[in-house]
């Protein structure tokens, strides 16, 4: 498999877009635990241009009822991301201080159960920035979130 760059840019553009909208092409889970990790899954595939359509385990969307937990799911992504080898973005949990634009955070409680996964579309003084969905977001300083713990998702590439 060719591994391909991650379009850092066109993540970033997309988020901006899309920040407090709707794309028509995707269903708006807001009222069904959440809209945070769809919107971040939209972000990096807007990036990435490639989906994984494997079975459960992939990372996918065609409709609502069409696709994999991976897609809209905070935990269920970061296991793609991290443990995936085949096609689609792959990525290694990183500092925070490590993030680029187009990366995800991932918040969560002292227990370990994360439920957010902002997008990073910039810094500030120190700051990371980021874009949401759920409550929507766009260049709004990671430090405002209460959270308790944080991890990094950094995007390293993509394979086709």
């Amino acid at each position: 498999m060719e591994i391909l760059n991650y379009n850092r840019e066109a993540a970033l553009a997309y988020a901006k877009k899309w920040a407090f909208k709707r794309n028509p092409q995707f269903y708006d889970f807001s009222k069904l635990g959440g809209d945070c990790t769809n919107f971040a899954s939209q972000c990096i595939y807007a990036g990435a241009k490639i989906m994984n359509y494997t079975p459960i385990y992939g990372w996918f969307y065609n409709n609502a009822n069409d696709r994999t937990a991976s897609w809209t799911g905070v935990e269920y992504l970061y296991n793609f991301l991290i443990n995936n080898d085949g096609a689609g973005p792959f990525a290694e949990e990183t500092d925070l201080k490590n993030l680029q634009i187009g990366d995800i955070v991932q918040l969560g409680r002292a227990n370990g159960d994360f439920y957010h996964s902002p997008v990073v579309v910039g810094f500030s003084r120190g700051q990371i920035l980021v874009a949401a969905h759920s409550y929507d977001a766009f260049n709004k300083p990671l430090n405002s979130y209460n959270f308790a713990v944080a991890r990094g998702v950094h995007i390293l590439g993509v394979r086709n």
